[in-house]
């Protein structure tokens, strides 16, 4: 009878290991197109720090299909207003868990599963969540932020003239 139920756990055991192994296998490059947020970050020997509502900050990233790419900064400032922050604009490469970002050195990206990926920037390591639900007017203006690569000239003289006086 011992036997048996040691028979049946490893059964068991075998069974778990094997979906778990099916479910990473499913989980593609390709998986990684869409919108995504910063669910945490941790710098080297400092605390975790959890975005999203509590913290009014967080990250957007953007990756299309054809490697476009698009990274803003999402604050609420303490009176309710959301403020989107473009980080950068250009092109992503990922391919069997390498990923580079604006031509930039590679690094291991690992999708954890199909809304999940985490990885590591220098000092820093990360956490992301998949949003398939972020509607495509707010994805279009932030990727759209994104863009502008430089302030226009009218603006820029204008920021000079009554910020750096």
């Amino acid at each position: 009878m011992k036997r048996m139920k040691q028979l049946l756990m490893t059964m068991a055991l075998l069974m778990c290991a094997v979906t778990a192994n099916a479910q990473t296998a499913n989980v593609t490059d390709r998986d990684l197109i869409g919108v995504w947020t910063l669910e945490w970050m941790q710098f080297d020997g400092e605390k975790k720090i959890v975005c999203g509502k509590t913290t009014g900050y967080s990250q957007f990233k953007y990756y299309g299909a054809d490697g476009e790419y698009a990274c803003a900064e999402i604050a609420m400032t303490s009176d309710g207003k959301v403020v989107v922050m473009p980080h950068e604009y250009g092109t992503y490469t990922f391919k069997n868990g390498v990923y580079s970002e604006m031509g930039r050195s590679a690094s291991p990206l690992t999708l954890t599963d199909k809304t999940h990926f985490r990885g590591r920037w220098k000092n820093r390591s990360d956490s992301w969540v998949k949003q398939p639900n972020m509607p495509e007017k707010v994805v279009r203006y932030i990727v759209e932020r994104c863009k502008l690569k430089d302030t226009p000239a009218d603006i820029s003289q204008s920021i000079k003239q009554n910020i750096f006086k």
